[in-house]
């Protein structure tokens, strides 16, 4: 099989999504492969063989003949599933350690920031309030995660050791060691009632779209130790109805809540979001990817695809994830 070229497709990029440092990591890796960062006139498309791709707009990956894998270099391939021009070869998504480390800092983070009672003390500092409040253990808490693959596995791993009470929740049946795994819609609501805590990482597709919504939120545990749930999303922003969360935040069913992700990106300057009091604002950087780790993740796999071997997290259309 002959090495084939490598387009870069990248659209709607932060500073650590800039093409042209992707592009300089893939010409670092595949020195002996011809990389083009699209737009390029010079680029022929019946020589590209994979397209390395963030948020590439509808249509753009039907213009290449001979392609023969399609990597996302994001975690969430909602985007991608959503074009209906997609080429039928496989599609990659990103499994590297430096992006799974990334999100369990984030969620445990977050998951302390809120057991800790951080928000109440640092309104406290403002305020040179010397006021503490009782402070439970680890122990009394429950936190319930959504998605348990590999992001969500570790996670649970993590606070477990810091001594949580962890339950997980996915669509098939899991089994982890310390964590209660719950599965299916069966076995949703006592998963949601136990829960104090809930991180949400799952994948965007037709099923989870709004699905953090009043019906769900109000399921959770009203008995909390912190006074009412908490809800982080780390995942997508479309998980959410972000209506029914600010209701929740305002009568109480949510206590707080972290939020990484937004239906809208960026966050416009009007979103009652920004200033609500409850809410740990983050601008969807929870498990911002490394172009190094990545781009030598993509060269391993597509070196080991022309050797005739298998490629590692290989989307299923059906599951859209």
């Amino acid at each position: 099989m002959n090495k084939g070229a490598l387009a870069l497709l990248i659209h709607g990029g932060t500073q650590n999504w800039s093409p042209e440092r992707w592009k300089s990591r893939f010409d670092d890796v595949c020195k002996d492969r011809r990389v083009w960062l699209l737009p390029d006139p010079t680029c022929d498309a019946a020589e590209v063989c994979y397209a390395a791709v963030w948020k590439p707009r509808s249509g753009e990956l039907a213009a290449f003949p001979n392609l023969r894998v399609m990597f996302n270099l994001g975690a969430g391939v909602d985007a991608l599933m959503a074009d209906s021009t997609l080429p039928k070869v496989p599609l990659v998504r990103v499994a590297v350690g430096d992006l799974t480390a990334r999100m369990t800092e984030y969620v445990v983070l977050h998951v302390l920031m809120h057991h800790r009672q951080e928000p109440y003390l640092r309104a406290s500092q403002r305020e040179k309030r010397w006021a503490p409040r009782f402070q439970w253990p680890a122990s009394a808490i429950s936190v319930g995660i959504m998605g348990m693959g590999t992001l969500g596995s570790d996670a649970a791993d993590v606070l477990r050791r810091l001594g949580f009470r962890v339950s997980g929740w996915s669509r098939s049946p899991k089994q982890l060691e310390g964590i209660s795994c719950f599965h299916g819609n069966a076995q949703l609501d006592t998963f949601l009632q136990r829960t104090d805590i809930l991180v949400c990482l799952l994948p965007l597709t037709p099923e989870t779209q709004q699905i953090l919504n009043r019906g769900l939120l109000a399921k959770l545990n009203p008995n909390s130790p912190m006074g009412a749930p908490a809800l982080i999303n780390a995942g997508r922003g479309g998980l959410q109805n972000e209506a029914d969360i600010l209701e929740c935040l305002d009568d109480g069913t949510l206590g707080a809540a972290s939020l990484d992700v937004f239906a809208q990106e960026p966050l416009p300057p009007d979103s009652p979001f920004w200033t609500n009091p409850k809410v740990v604002l983050t601008p969807h950087n929870a498990a911002d990817t490394d172009p190094d780790e990545i781009s030598k993740y993509v060269a391993r796999q597509i070196e080991r695809f022309e050797a005739g071997g298998a490629l590692e997290n290989v989307v299923d259309p059906g599951r859209g994830y």
